[in-house]
């Protein structure tokens, strides 16, 4: 695979990011970081019975990563999964604007986690996989708050809630890497593409 993009970083060697998601790509490519191909991976993300949050996102990250590997395994692979967690209750992708209401319901007033792992995959087969975390704190939502957050449509297709629009007008505070939160924790990401790459 041909690296159509170039790092100011240096990197001697392309990679494939195993997810469709836009903002990691546009997190990715603000750092100087492009991936040269975009291969979403398609795997049953099923939580396993009692599978705590930063162990969830553990095994996803590397089993995306892997499935993607299997298709080109002589290109280094980064994925990565992010979930929401209020105690040891997971918050993902609401289908439906009911099921983003109960997500803002349940978020309203609390200070919960968003747990993001990724794992990166060598040509070698090698994997390095780890988790971040950061704190996310949210006021007390009104009806008001909640209906206008709905309104937007940004809950659509983001882990929860997307922190960089409208939802960004009700958080107090960020605890720990606020791009986590938007979907990577590129800092850490980065770390590891520049130590291998």
């Amino acid at each position: 695979m041909n690296n159509q993009s170039i790092s100011p970083w240096g990197l001697k060697h392309p990679f494939i990011l195993a997810s469709g998601s836009k903002a990691r790509l546009r997190l990715l490519q603000e750092a100087g970081l492009p991936p040269c191909a975009i291969v979403p991976a398609d795997i049953d993300e099923t939580p396993h019975k009692k599978e705590l949050p930063a162990r969830y996102v553990y095994r996803i990250a590397k089993e995306k990563a892997l499935a993607v590997a299997k298709t080109y395994p002589s290109e280094y692979i980064l994925s990565a999964d992010t979930v929401i967690a209020v105690g040891v209750r997971m918050i993902r992708k609401a289908t439906t604007r009911e099921e983003a209401f109960e997500n803002l319901k349940l978020l309203s007033g609390r200070k919960h986690r968003v747990i993001t792992g990724f794992c990166v995959v060598k040509p070698d087969g090698t994997t390095i996989t780890k988790t971040v975390t950061t704190f996310v704190i949210i006021k007390k939502l009104d009806k008001v708050d909640i209906e206008a957050i709905l309104d937007s449509g940004q809950w659509q297709n983001v882990a929860g809630y997307q922190i960089e629009g409208m939802l960004s007008a009700v958080v107090r505070k960020t605890i720990g890497s606020f791009p986590n939160v938007v979907g990577l924790p590129i800092f850490e990401v980065a770390q590891v593409l520049r130590g291998i790459l």
